[in-house]
């Protein structure tokens, strides 16, 4: 899983598998929790570029890690997002506790690539 992450500074962008089910997303919060600790980690942006399925672990795994970035002052983003996943995205509210962008942001290109 190691090659999902890509770190800078205090930046981790998590390049998310085509398919995120209870096991990935088990494996994917066990990573984070522990990069985020590691390398004091304030901002995670979560690209969805190759993700076509996402069940709601998938969601617990969002809204978790949400979580752990507003306790630490940071911010949690998703990039990349299919027409698809937005939908999904939307219906689950994650729309509301971080922003959700169909590309990658200009600004943001630099520091994503792995």
């Amino acid at each position: 899983m190691d090659h999902m992450f890509a770190i800078m500074g205090t930046r981790m962008c998590v390049h998310l598998p085509a398919e995120i089910d209870h096991h990935v997303s088990k494996r994917l919060c066990e990573e984070m929790d522990c990069l985020v600790q590691k390398k004091h980690i304030r901002c995670i942006l979560f690209d969805f570029g190759q993700t076509t399925f996402m069940d709601s672990s998938g969601i617990g795994m969002l809204i978790g890690r949400y979580k752990t970035m507003r306790f630490m002052a940071g911010t949690v983003l998703a990039v990349n997002v299919s027409e698809r996943m937005n939908r999904i995205l939307e219906m689950a509210g994650i729309g509301k506790i971080m922003d959700i962008y169909e590309g990658m942001p200009a600004k943001m290109d630099a520091w994503t690539q792995s």
